[in-house]
Order: C-alpha cells, then sequence, then structure tokens
C-alpha cells in the first residue's frame, strides 16, 4: 500500500502489523504512535493480542495500559501510581493524563480527533478523544489545565501532536453543530474560522483548526502543536472512518508512554529543545 504523505513533523514506521504514524517533536520526549487499520481494533475491546501489540509498539505490555471509556465529555482521568493493576470497566472520561513512568494511556478513534501531549520537563503525558462534542465542550484546553494543576506542567513547555481524523474536505455538518458551539461559548470570529461554508452551501467543520486554536488558547506555543493533515475519510483504505464505513468501522488508536522521570540534568526545557530541532 502507498502511504500518504503527513506533515513533515511526522513519520511512518512499519510495526509487527503494518503501519503506524509518529510524531518526531513528541518522540524526542515519550515513546508514541498512531494506529491504521492495519492494526484490527474493535468498539469496546480490551485486553487483546492487538492492544497487546500496541503497547509493545511504545516499549509497554498489555498491563501497562490505562484506558477509558469514552463518552464524548471533558472529564479527564488522571491516571497515578497507586491505579494498579488496569480497572475493568475502565472510567468514562474522554482524556487521561499521567507521570508515573511505565504507564501507558491510549484513546480510540474512528474520524474523530487523537491528540496526545508530551512535556520534556516533567515528563507528565496526556492523550485526548476529541470529536465534535469534546471539542465544543474544549476537551483539549482542559486536559492542558489537568496536566499543570495536578503535575505542575508549565503549558508553554509541552508538545502536542495531532493524529488522522476527518478533515474540513469531508467533515460536512449540520447547522445543529453550529448552534452546539455557539452554545458552548464560541464567539463569531471563532466560528468563522471552524465553520466553512462551500460554494454549493453546505457546511464544513475543521476539527483541526479547533483543536489547535484550544491549545493555543491553554497556553501552548503555536510553534510546538503539530497537526498530521490526514484525513481519515479520504484514506479510509489505510484509516478507520465511520463516515465512510458506518457501524462497520473499527478503531483506531493512539498510545503514548510516560518516560523515565527526568532528572535535574536531563531535563530539557522548551528553548533547548527548539534550539536542538534548528540545528537537525
Amino acid at each position: 500500500m502507498n502511504l500518504p504523505a503527513p506533515a513533515p513533523a511526522f513519520r511512518w514506521s512499519q510495526e509487527t502489523w503494518g503501519a503506524a504514524l509518529r510524531c518526531e517533536p513528541v518522540e524526542r520526549v515519550a515513546q508514541h504512535l498512531f494506529t491504521t487499520k492495519q492494526l484490527q481494533l474493535r468498539p469496546f475491546e480490551r485486553q487483546t493480542e492487538a492492544w497487546a501489540a500496541a503497547a509493545s509498539a511504545v516499549g509497554g505490555a498489555l498491563g501497562d495500559l490505562r484506558r477509558i471509556k469514552q463518552v464524548h465529555g471533558r472529564t479527564v482521568r488522571v491516571v497515578r501510581a497507586d491505579d494498579m493493576p488496569p480497572i475493568d470497566p475502565p472510567p468514562e472520561a474522554d482524556a487521561s493524563v499521567s507521570n508515573t513512568p511505565g504507564h501507558v494511556l491510549a484513546v480510540q478513534v474512528a474520524d474523530c480527533v487523537p491528540l496526545l501531549l508530551a512535556d520534556p520537563c516533567t515528563g507528565a503525558v496526556g492523550a485526548v478523544h476529541a470529536g465534535w462534542r469534546g471539542s465544543a465542550a474544549r476537551i483539549a484546553g482542559a486536559t492542558v489545565q489537568t496536566l499543570a494543576q495536578e503535575f505542575g506542567v508549565r503549558p508553554g513547555d509541552l508538545i502536542a501532536a495531532v493524529g488522522p481524523s476527518i478533515g474540513t474536505c469531508c467533515y460536512e455538518v449540520g447547522s445543529e453543530l453550529l448552534d452546539a458551539f455557539r452554545q458552548a461559548g464560541a464567539g463569531n470570529e471563532e466560528l468563522d474560522r471552524w465553520f466553512m461554508r462551500t460554494d454549493a452551501g453546505s457546511l464544513r467543520l475543521d476539527l483541526w483548526n479547533v483543536t489547535r486554536d484550544h491549545l493555543i488558547e491553554a497556553g501552548i506555543h503555536r510553534d510546538r502543536i503539530y497537526l498530521s493533515r490526514l484525513c481519515t475519510q479520504t484514506h479510509a483504505a489505510l484509516f478507520e472512518s465511520y463516515r465512510a464505513q458506518g457501524p462497520n468501522a473499527g478503531r483506531m488508536a493512539a498510545l503514548i508512554r510516560v518516560p523515565p522521570r527526568p532528572t535535574e540534568g536531563t531535563m530539557e526545557t522548551m528553548d533547548t529543545m527548539d534550539d536542538r530541532s534548528k540545528k537537525s
């Protein structure tokens, strides 16, 4: 299969099951990946060989996974060191954060936005599932706020990677979504950036722009937010897409593993990482 070209900060890797996507700036901090449909994950599956393979690809094991039951809201689960073993069934949330080395956080998507966050200074990470409801409720910003409150993360140090999801090219929506975003507090300028009218008069939603704006609003620097810019419906042969496949769609996963806790001598600030990026 010919793999589509992602944005420059991303690269394809070949895993035991097939292709996975990684973000190079996040990779300098934490092992992570975005799976494709070549790893067959079904909705509501938990402890399976496929999940074990996904955890292994980021240096973890099945028992390291800390999953959530996604409900399209803005609840953020804080995963602590004493959260052992994995809870079954998992708690309801749409994002999780942790600073416990070895924990593997994961979310599932099939058109919704998968977002991974990593802090080079504290080692804390986050995994976010952002559909339109969660995006309207500012789930991305809530996750950044939780990382700051729980682990002392400075938002300006965070690196964010947005994996494959449905793009503006394909995400045709009804006016009720525009109303829902307005009722959730979005202003006219935001709505003008996020919703577009086509020449035919249909309405489309740009979840990538929504996610980036919410991360910037939460304090992350624009140049530390990386969008893969791969549309799941456009590339439905490679990615799971509910819009393309309906109820038969599987799920893809975004996983990130908490790295070993940084020490005073190995901590990297935002400036040192930016300097290293410019030299590479």
